[in-house]
């Protein structure tokens, strides 16, 4: 049952990417809503729970929201540069890579030979996922798109691993962090997407309400981490959770039609099943 439980973020987070290219709109407009969906949640959160806040934790909580609005907006930056069957896979072992090798330099997690040793091998098997599924037998987007999806992802993925790395480093307890970190999504996001000249469509359209609910989707996906956290372990949840990105692959060339060929397909499955048994080996050397 605490293993169901700590699948949940997987299903949520999986189906998230997909939804929100279903509803469609420019990344401001996609930004905007997303990080709003998100507050609407922690304010309900708040009522129902009952968060302790330090100046400490208000702060650091704050500047977390806004770095995980940084990588929410470049990575759907790079769905519409190179797709999401592509992006996500890349996206989700960058993140797999970089809070590992933070855990390694910053908090000396890898104290074993074992770890070490099960650690290099996780990191590889990302590694070979990433480079697969990012294999393209004919590159219709061509090299430059492709380097610009890439330059996102990375953008994206510095983001993300700042949010978990820096909360890691202050041991904020999730729940007090829920509120102060919304905020400083929504905040973030209001600045990072001001009115552009390539971009003359209002960020505040009814396209934008229908994307608060993937909004609060993710900020669901979250707090049912944190519960699941508590019952297998931060290791285990925060592995299983990482399993969505066979949902966001495979349902993206399913559902959005994303145009593959046979071995684009072959290379994406056996990447990411490489990028999950990395996942999940990374997640036994923490535990």
């Amino acid at each position: 049952m605490n293993i169901m439980i700590a699948l949940i973020p997987a299903l949520l987070w999986g189906f998230m990417p997909l939804l929100i290219t279903k509803i469609g709109g420019t990344t401001r407009q996609q930004t905007t809503g997303i990080t709003f969906g998100a507050l609407i949640f922690a304010c309900i959160a708040f009522i129902f729970t009952d968060p302790v806040y330090t100046v400490e934790t208000v702060i650091v909580s704050f500047i977390t929201g806004c770095l995980w609005s940084v990588g929410q907006m470049f990575q759907l930056k790079s769905f519409k540069l190179i797709g999401v069957s592509k992006a996500m896979p890349i996206s989700t072992g960058m993140q797999l890579v970089g809070t590992t090798l933070c855990g390694v330099l910053l908090f000396h997690e890898w104290d074993t030979t074992f770890r070490i040793v099960f650690g290099f091998i996780a990191l590889a098997l990302i590694i070979i996922g990433i480079f697969m599924t990012s294999y393209a037998e004919k590159e219709e987007a061509g090299q430059a798109t492709l380097n610009r999806g890439l330059l996102a992802l990375a953008i994206s993925s510095a983001g993300y691993i700042s949010y978990v790395v820096i909360i890691q480093g202050f041991a904020i307890n999730g729940f007090d962090a829920i509120l102060p970190q919304a905020i400083g999504m929504v905040i973030a996001a209001l600045i990072m997407t001001a009115r552009s000249k390539d971009d003359k469509e209002s960020r505040f359209i009814k396209r934008t309400a229908w994307l608060t609910i993937p909004g609060m989707i993710w900020a669901i996906g979250n707090v049912a981490m944190l519960y699941a956290n508590s019952l297998v372990g931060v290791a285990t949840g925060f592995s299983l959770s990482q399993l969505g990105v066979v949902i966001s692959t495979l349902g993206a060339i399913l559902l959005l039609n994303e145009r593959k060929t046979r071995k684009e397909i072959l290379f994406v499955i056996i990447g990411v099943i490489l990028v999950v048994i990395g996942g999940v080996l990374i997640g036994i050397t923490k535990a």
